[in-house]
């Protein structure tokens, strides 16, 4: 058999309330981390991050929708077709305007075997359920 796993969107296991999809681990990807943002229109709550402590990069790509990146003390437009790659030291948050996004995101630490974030794993619980 083909080493070859195909699924659609609504087959990812949601986490976050629903805002993320555990891309990564429904495919069986185990080399960098894959998952898919839906966030809703006019949200400014994602939270602020950098991955300095793990020294993760993350790549941006919004499949759907328009999102705002900053990062780097500067606010980048955010479309499809556009790509956004975030260093590990930057800080960066999204945000959407009127209208909802859906983003692709991809992240792993240069030089580094990936390790997985055990909250996306299916199965594991949802950080939102526990707050």
């Amino acid at each position: 058999m083909a080493d070859v796993t195909v699924r659609r969107t609504e087959d990812f296991e949601p986490t976050y309330g629903g805002a993320m999809l555990k891309v990564r681990a429904a495919l069986g990807v185990s080399s960098f981390g894959i998952q898919l943002l839906r966030l809703p229109a006019n949200l400014d709550a994602y939270p602020e991050h950098d991955h300095s402590g793990d020294g993760q990069e993350e790549v941006y790509v919004v499949l759907e929708g328009e999102a705002e990146l900053v990062a780097g003390g500067e606010q980048h437009a955010l479309e499809p077709g556009v790509f956004a790659r975030v260093g590990p030291s930057e800080s960066r948050k999204l945000v959407t305007g009127e209208s909802p996004a859906t983003v692709l995101v991809l992240g792993g630490t240069p030089g580094e075997a990936f390790s997985v974030a055990p909250y996306t794993e299916e199965g594991a619980a949802d950080p939102f359920a526990a707050a």
